[in-house]
């Protein structure tokens, strides 16, 4: 019996087992007490309307893109980089043609190949297309943009007349985005990696948040010449998830939040925008722009 606890007994005088012995078990109950946290927030959730539980980056991919792509249509992905919208089965089923347009060429050179039929390395604030474009897909990608404004026009110059952009946005009411705003940058990746090491390549962009909300948007939309065809207001996310007293605490506000200021409340939002041939009427702009907080 002695011989055969003899390797433990080696293993254990070995320098600094102990110490990765310890690490590991302390990393261990971390991730033991954060998915605790997170199993707690997901069920309460449970108990709320449907409305503040879905998805809205899911809802946006998996049901509103869908509904409006139809074959032989020139799609723009903005911001898609090395994870496009589209995937190549798909996007030959459709016999679409994907032109991707993004400001790191190495995020586009790390697209799954075929994906995209053009490429082009640009700062969308700067961009100015051909008036081809059937869609637009840009998702999560207008709150790292400085000049939103030059986004837009930018957005009207690569659509046809009639042509549509899809645009999914975190909103720069929620909490996570003022959060967002104050932190360093490094302090932001670094929270991040240790609470949900499974995005740590999904973040590490600057968050500006310009004019990141319904109303601003859409008074946005409106001046250059977009009409709002559909919108979906969204209010859920997990950012506050990994400890449940302060994610109840935030759900609470957030349901106060709505109660006054309904779709400003929201987490995240889509706007279906439609390219028209000339401005939306003047009144409907004027409108938009008071609530924007803008005058003519």
């Amino acid at each position: 019996m002695s011989g055969s606890n003899e390797p433990e007994k080696h293993l254990s005088k070995r320098p600094g087992y102990s110490r990765r012995y310890h690490f590991s078990c302390c990393v261990f109950l971390f991730r033991s007490l954060l998915n605790s946290q997170k199993w707690l927030s997901r069920n309460f959730d449970k108990i709320l309307p449907e409305k503040f539980r879905l998805d809205g980056h899911r809802d946006y991919q998996e049901r509103i893109v869908p509904n409006y792509l139809q074959e032989n249509l020139v799609i723009y992905d903005v911001g898609g980089g090395k994870r496009p919208y589209l995937k190549f089965s798909e996007k030959n089923r459709i016999k679409a043609t994907v032109v991707g347009i993004d400001i790191n060429e190495e995020e586009l050179n790390k697209a799954p190949e075929g994906a995209y039929d053009k490429l082009i390395c640009q700062d969308i604030a700067c961009f100015r297309g051909d008036n081809d474009g059937d869609i637009l897909i840009c998702q999560a990608l207008l709150e790292h943009v400085n000049d939103v404004d030059a986004a837009f026009a930018s957005f009207s110059s690569i659509l046809k007349p009639g042509g549509l952009a899809l645009i999914f946005v975190p909103s720069r009411n929620a909490l996570y985005a003022r959060l967002n705003m104050l932190l360093p940058q490094s302090i932001k990746k670094a929270i991040l990696l240790l609470l949900y090491p499974q995005t740590e390549k999904k973040h590490g962009f600057h968050g500006y948040y310009h004019k990141c909300t319904p109303d601003e948007l859409k008074a946005l939309a409106c001046a250059y010449n977009f009409s709002v065809i559909a919108e979906f207001y969204y209010y859920n996310s997990m950012y506050f998830s990994f400890f449940f007293p302060f994610y109840l605490v935030w759900r609470l506000g957030l349901l106060a939040f709505y109660s006054v200021a309904k779709e400003q409340a929201a987490e995240t939002f889509v706007l279906v925008l439609k390219k028209e041939t000339r401005q939306p009427i003047l009144q409907n702009c004027e409108q938009g722009n008071r609530k924007a907080g803008y005058s003519q």
